[in-house]
């Protein structure tokens, strides 16, 4: 997917759109631009982009309405780019559906990393929608997790895992690509939100990765330490 990708870049400042588009087509990504917020919706409504770089302002319709708008026709993933950091625009961003967020000013590089993972990302998501009649149901290669049933599959063999050890997988796997810190992992899948050992997250995924690779290799691979953070959830093919 990422050497045919086509990328919209959107700012109103032409030096910028100029520089991310010489680091982005050397990564062999199809470049579009566009200068203010009505040109940045109508051509994201019209062509199927597999990333939006959206600046947040902008002539005629900031970001956060094109991203507003755009969210109501399609579910294209947006990286909105700002000179203002402060928390409360994050959160407004992310609040009409933007994946992620890059301020101003930024490394050329750094993008093109943020590109790479998005993509990485959808493309992984697409995995997540292949039975369309349970929400609830996460099938990827080699693994398939059923949350209704609390029931996991790795190569069509059924693994059998601590309701602990299976909600640490799910969460992980729900969200493909993005990392996640050992305090958060504890936050969210133990509640614990001021007290609790981080060693508990590293001796149930060490667990979970034994038990998966008991049965698929493949599997057991898809979760990924992420040295210095924490843990992600990977989607191997192969």
């Amino acid at each position: 997917m990422s050497e045919e990708a086509k990328v919209l870049v959107v700012d109103d400042e032409e030096r910028i759109r100029r520089l991310l588009k010489l680091y982005l087509s050397r990564e062999g990504y199809e470049i579009e631009e566009a200068a203010d917020g009505e040109e940045a919706l109508e051509k994201a409504l019209e062509q199927d982009f597999d990333v939006i770089l959206l600046d947040l302002m902008l002539p005629y319709k900031d970001g956060i309405e094109v991203c507003e708008q755009l969210r109501e026709r399609k579910a294209t993933p947006v990286i909105m780019l700002t000179a203002k950091g402060e928390e409360s625009n994050r959160v407004q961003g992310f609040e009409v559906g933007a994946d992620d967020y890059i301020v101003k000013p930024f490394s050329p590089r750094e993008v093109v990393l943020r590109v790479k993972a998005l993509l990485r990302r959808a493309s992984a998501t697409k995995y997540l929608e292949t039975k369309p009649d349970s929400q609830n149901v996460l099938v990827f290669p080699h693994l398939t997790i059923d949350k209704d049933a609390h029931r996991v599959l790795a190569d069509d063999v059924e693994v059998n895992l601590t309701p602990k050890e299976y909600e640490l997988l799910y969460y992980l796997a729900k969200t493909p690509d993005k990392v996640f810190d050992r305090e958060e992992l504890l936050k969210e899948v133990w509640e614990y939100e001021f007290f609790g050992d981080l060693r508990t997250v590293d001796t149930h995924v060490k667990r979970l990765r034994e038990k998966l690779n008991k049965v698929s290799e493949n599997s057991a691979r898809m979760i990924v330490t992420v040295w210095g953070v924490g843990y992600k959830f990977e989607v191997v093919e192969g």
